[in-house]
């Protein structure tokens, strides 16, 4: 089991729990916490859910080590992070380590996320041949579009104070620190204000997935496909440089 569940005092615990890899996006991962925000979804006892990580990481993007990354993964990331934004309770995300690529994309589908000191950022798919592609259905509403168009092409890493300036996430702090007041916050309010509340700052992002999905996991295949991000991944698994940056 990579992603491990347990329910306190309302909330509803998910961990990523796959440091071999640095929590990434592996069908294993994704399937396990899919299924985990269903139950939460299905459970009345929870009122919202908390979503961390063991280890440094709390997630690296897609497994790139897995064989059809560009096939169904697209779409089985969207599912996924639609997941997150569609459950009628909140998610919030407790970051203390580092978020890359379609990690990113997870965590902005969370409607609460507070990131440590210790966390960094970055949207590396450009240095892969890739792009940000089915993740930028959650991110751009929430992204100022410069620091969206800096971070998107350049890839530069950055830490939680710049993440929480541009959107990316809602709080730079410890979340030891920051989240008993939310988690006492959401513990105070109704079910049903919880549902229709998220529903509310959720309806422009669930159409965008409804009007882009489509197209972004298209775009995403065929990038995964392409001799350059075959060079790119090979170069990140062989811990080189690609050919564009010699």
């Amino acid at each position: 089991m990579v992603v491990r569940r347990v329910r306190e005092h309302g909330i509803t615990r998910l961990t990523l729990d796959s440091p071999h890899n640095r929590n990434a996006l592996s069908a294993r991962l994704v399937q396990e916490l899919y299924e985990a925000l269903a139950a939460a979804a299905d459970d009345p006892g929870t009122r919202a859910v908390l979503l961390t990580h063991t280890g440094n990481t709390f997630c690296a993007g897609a497994d790139l080590s897995e064989a059809g990354a560009g096939g169904a993964a697209p779409l089985g990331l969207v599912r996924l992070m639609r997941a997150v934004v569609e459950l009628p309770k909140p998610v919030v995300a407790a970051v203390t380590g580092h978020v890359r690529a379609g990690g990113l994309g997870l965590l902005g589908a969370c409607d609460i996320s507070v990131a440590g000191e210790g966390s960094s950022f970055a949207f590396t798919e450009a240095r892969l041949g890739l792009a940000p592609a089915v993740i930028s259905i959650p991110l751009l509403p929430r992204l100022q579009p410069g620091a969206a168009a800096r971070y998107y092409l350049t890839g530069e890493r950055f830490d939680a104070a710049e993440a929480a300036r541009i959107g990316l996430i809602t709080v730079a702090g410890e979340p030891g620190e920051v989240l008993p007041a939310v988690l006492d916050g959401l513990r105070a309010a109704s079910p049903q204000g919880l549902a229709e509340s998220k529903r509310l700052v959720t309806a422009g992002t669930l159409r965008a997935f409804d009007r882009d999905t489509d197209a972004l996991a298209a775009l995403s295949a065929r990038l995964f496909a392409s001799d350059e991000a075959r060079e790119g991944v090979t170069a990140f698994l062989e811990r080189r440089d690609p050919v564009w940056a010699r």
